[in-house]
């Protein structure tokens, strides 16, 4: 998986599609992100110190990393890898640039 926390992605497929954010959480094991703002779900919560209130919170949960497209200079691009001065780097594959 060439996605890492901190990235700019598009949601590509599924009930959110065409909404934007930064990826939160990685899960490359199972590949699966999370996305600040995307598949929201609603946890029941009891009241405890923190929360002492409880209810019914939001919170974004995983989506499969298949269904997000990295967002470079605001067009959705695939990823690719490439050694540039014996370092492995991210490239762009529509523009071909170098990402961080």
């Amino acid at each position: 998986m060439k996605l890492k926390t901190g990235d700019t992605v598009v949601v590509i497929a599924g009930k959110d599609k065409g909404k934007q954010g930064k990826i939160q959480k990685v899960d490359k094991k199972n590949g699966r992100v999370i996305v600040e703002g995307v598949n929201l779900i609603s946890k029941h919560t009891k009241p405890s110190p923190a929360n002492q209130q409880g209810g019914i919170i939001k919170r974004e949960n995983f989506i499969d990393a298949s269904n997000v497209m990295y967002l470079h200079n605001g067009k959705a691009t695939r990823l690719g890898v490439m050694i540039k001065d014996g370092k492995k780097v991210r490239v762009a594959k529509k523009t071909g640039e170098v990402i961080k």
